[in-house]
């Protein structure tokens, strides 16, 4: 029987987005040999059906899928890969401060569709 904290972090991105690819080295680089599987959905063909159906959507939030099998967007899936992290766990506990959590997600949301936005502009896919 698998314990539900041995499976392993799903995190799907979009590195068409050079911010977003950038942020992803970036976490890559903070979490050396843990217990977290990197999807792209650029140039992993699909592989975004495994938290939507919808591309464009993935293409446009951070998704994650956490050991339990649930699906976090946005600064849930942050704080998911921060509280995984040995260096950013700290990111983690504050964004989860109810007031900190709303604010958080209104500005993640506010840029995630200012940069999906300069993405299509832009050709990036």
């Amino acid at each position: 029987m698998v314990n539900g904290d041995d499976k392993t972090i799903k995190v799907y991105y979009n590195s068409a987005c050079p911010i977003c690819n950038a942020g992803i080295k970036n976490q890559k680089s903070r979490i050396p040999g843990r217990q977290i599987d990197w999807n792209d959905v650029h140039t992993q063909s699909g592989v975004h059906n495994e938290v939507s159906p919808n591309l464009e959507l993935v293409r446009k939030k951070l998704h994650v899928m956490d050991r339990k099998g649930n699906i976090k967007v946005g600064i849930e899936a942050f704080e998911v890969i921060w509280r995984n992290s040995p260096n950013e766990h700290w990111k983690g506990k504050i964004v989860s401060f109810p007031v900190i959590k709303q604010i958080s997600i209104f500005l993640y949301n506010v840029f995630a569709e200012a940069l999906y936005r300069w993405n299509r502009w832009k050709r990036h896919w």
